[in-house]
């Protein structure tokens, strides 16, 4: 059977089905994959079983993947590879796990190159809820109003790691002293997609401070207030995740967070990378 893509949400998510990423896909399959993620800016691969090197050599196909900025979450074996887990070395449930990621974000706009796209495989889900929430700022984008959009144009938006509204360092037991020590970076407001073109609204309330040349305190109010926007349920799509999963994101297209809404004591494991361009 061909690989095909089944809806899974009303306003975002496709299942690419048919598709076995345990074997290297062929030119064809990764050609229809490229396809698909253009236009889809979050797929699901059921039913796949990588360890982590097989994850890298999936990933490699889109770019280069990177280590992850906290090194207590790398893969012993592969640094580009971490783990999304609530379960600590010991065994025991690590509270901070739970907690991790529950703030809207885009990943690395701290950085002054972009991230492509991440990918998370599930190893161990909860029994219930603890999904994955992902926004798309395209459509975000669009259905502001035309005077929204004609203030930001010009715009060029302010990033720091985990310092912008959300104050996001809280998930991670961090002070906002120790957040503020990472340099400032620059991005546009508006975003052009580099393969669809279509413009993207690039805010997102762990990371975007403000904006250049907007009062520090007005700027804030300005991000808070646009991701407010951004996350009405027309624009979102909760992913159930069932153990097997292999989601891929467009982390310039869409903003995600973790619900946060699992039972406690459950264990969740993931493999996690994060692809930059070539």
């Amino acid at each position: 059977m061909p690989p095909q893509l089944l809806p899974l949400g009303e306003n975002l998510g496709m299942e690419a089905a048919g598709i076995d990423l345990a074997a290297p896909p062929d030119a064809a399959t990764m050609a229809w994959i490229e396809d698909a993620f253009a236009e889809h800016p979050v797929l699901v691969f059921r039913n796949q079983n990588l360890d982590a090197a097989a994850l890298l050599r999936y990933a490699h196909h889109f770019g280069a993947p990177q280590p992850h900025i906290l090194k207590k979450y790398r893969h012993p074996d592969f640094a580009e590879v971490s783990y999304i887990t609530n379960v600590a070395a010991d065994g025991s449930i690590d509270p901070v796990g739970n907690d991790r990621a529950t703030s809207w974000h885009t990943d690395e706009t701290y950085n002054e190159i972009l991230p492509r796209l991440a990918m998370l495989h599930a190893l161990e889900v909860p029994s219930e809820r603890g999904g994955t929430i992902f926004v798309d700022m395209r459509a975000a984008y669009a259905a502001l109003p035309p005077e929204a959009r004609r203030r930001l144009a010009p715009l060029t938006g302010t990033h720091r790691w985990l310092a912008g509204p959300a104050r996001a360092w809280e998930d991670y037991r961090m002070t906002e002293q120790q957040v503020k020590a990472n340099p400032e970076r620059y991005h546009p407001a508006v975003l052009t997609h580099p393969v669809s073109e279509r413009p993207i609204l690039f805010v997102n309330p762990s990371h975007s401070t403000g904006f250049v040349g907007i009062d520090a305190n007005e700027g804030e109010r300005l991000v808070a207030e646009l991701c407010e926007f951004a996350v009405q349920d027309r624009f979102t799509y909760y992913h159930q995740w069932q153990v097997g999963d292999l989601l891929m994101w467009d982390e310039l297209a869409t903003m995600h967070r973790g619900a946060g809404d699992a039972p406690p004591q459950d264990r969740r494991v993931m493999l996690r990378t994060i692809v930059h361009p070539n």
